[in-house]
């Protein structure tokens, strides 16, 4: 009995990965839950926030809590945003329609992938979510423009730069499965989107047949040029590309290693959140996705400096499992666990969570030696 109230209701996150499997088909399972190669970085990604440990400030006023903050001027519920990923009619016939509706019900911003389901124009028009939109550079640069401007005239407030990707991770899963995936909707009539694999994944036939592997720092002028919406960068691991983030204008930083489905040993990203925010002061926000399943995942990036966190994987799960409700579900956990944890951290606020709040595992070492 108490197996099936857990399937039924989950009483966390992590829960819905096992309703997800439950439903969807083992391809569709396969693609969302896998990484590059070893997946060594996949499951470094959880593993390394589970070696830092919270150091909680007691005897503090916290009958209220309030977890609000700003992305880009824009007031959400929580510092909790929905990341890019690709193709939610898989998971669900409503697709990234369903998950625009959750993240509108739940006050914070959906991140909408180009390689969505429902079409920008789609999504735009089902519900008033603050969104944001997802880009990659394709070949044909004028492609890339388009999808620009119609994200811009749709409403959609920041382009978000996703620049790991000169060719697609190799994903072993998705060659063994023969993997075939719809083709991107906000493609139709831009690109024709018919490439054939040798015999793996077709989208990695389709990613590497179209995006641009040429694209340089110098080339983000030319997409400033083609729009006036802010744009964040995605992708950034290292205090050196950070400094050339800075230099180019961007908005903001996203700390990203694609979830793990990139270069495999890449480092998890919150082993270099702190590299990152050093790196770039105060001059613009930092963002983190990768690995974050608990609201202590969230405090402890806020701790470490980032402004909010994106959270991918957990917002699929909760989308083939149960749907719009899924994800608002899967939304309201990790608001509530966050709202948890800094009451018992001792902050009334997120601006109150700071850095003497977290003890890295290099941290905890050196006090073990003292």
């Amino acid at each position: 009995m108490s197996t099936r109230i857990m399937a039924e209701e989950p009483v966390n996150v992590n829960e819905f990965k096992e309703l997800a499997r439950k439903a969807l088909p083992k391809m569709y399972y396969d693609f969302y839950t896998g990484g590059a190669e070893d997946q060594y970085t996949l499951q470094n990604n959880e593993e390394a926030f589970r070696r830092i440990t919270i150091r909680p400030r007691i005897l503090r006023d916290v009958r209220s809590i309030d977890l609000s903050t700003t992305v880009l001027g824009y007031n959400i519920s929580m510092p909790v945003l929905i990341a890019p990923t690709s193709m939610h009619k898989l998971a669900n016939p409503e697709g990234e329609i369903a998950t625009a509706r959750a993240a509108s019900a739940c006050n914070t911003i959906m991140v909408l992938s180009t390689g969505s389901t429902c079409s920008l124009e789609e999504v735009a028009s089902s519900c008033s979510a603050i969104r944001f939109f997802q880009l990659y550079v394709y070949k044909r640069r004028d492609i890339s423009a388009k999808l620009v401007q119609k994200a811009e005239s749709n409403g959609y407030k920041a382009i978000v730069l996703t620049v790991d990707c000169p060719r697609i991770g190799r994903r072993e899963a998705d060659v063994k499965n023969k993997l075939v995936v719809p083709p991107p909707k906000n493609l139709e009539g831009l690109l024709s989107t018919e490439f054939v694999s040798d015999g793996g994944s077709g989208l990695e036939a389709l990613i590497n047949g179209t995006l641009d592997p040429s694209f340089r720092w110098e080339d983000i002028a030319w997409l400033k040029s083609t729009t006036n919406l802010p744009i964040l960068i995605k992708g950034v691991l290292t205090h050196e590309d950070a400094i050339k983030s800075l230099e180019v204008g961007v908005a903001g930083i996203i700390v990203s290693n694609h979830g793990g489905r990139q270069l495999d040993y890449s480092p998890a990203t919150i082993d270099v959140l702190e590299e990152v925010v050093h790196a770039v002061g105060e001059k613009v926000p930092v963002f983190i996705d990768g690995g974050i399943r608990r609201g202590t995942d969230v405090f402890k990036a806020m701790a470490l400096g980032a402004r909010a966190v994106l959270v991918g994987r957990p917002v699929v799960f909760g989308l083939a499992a149960k749907g719009e409700y899924g994800v608002k579900r899967v939304l309201k956990m990790l608001k509530d666990e966050l709202e948890l944890a800094m009451a018992l951290s001792g902050c009334s606020s997120t601006k109150e969570i700071t850095r003497s709040h977290v003890r890295t595992e290099h941290e905890q070492r050196i006090v073990s030696m003292l």
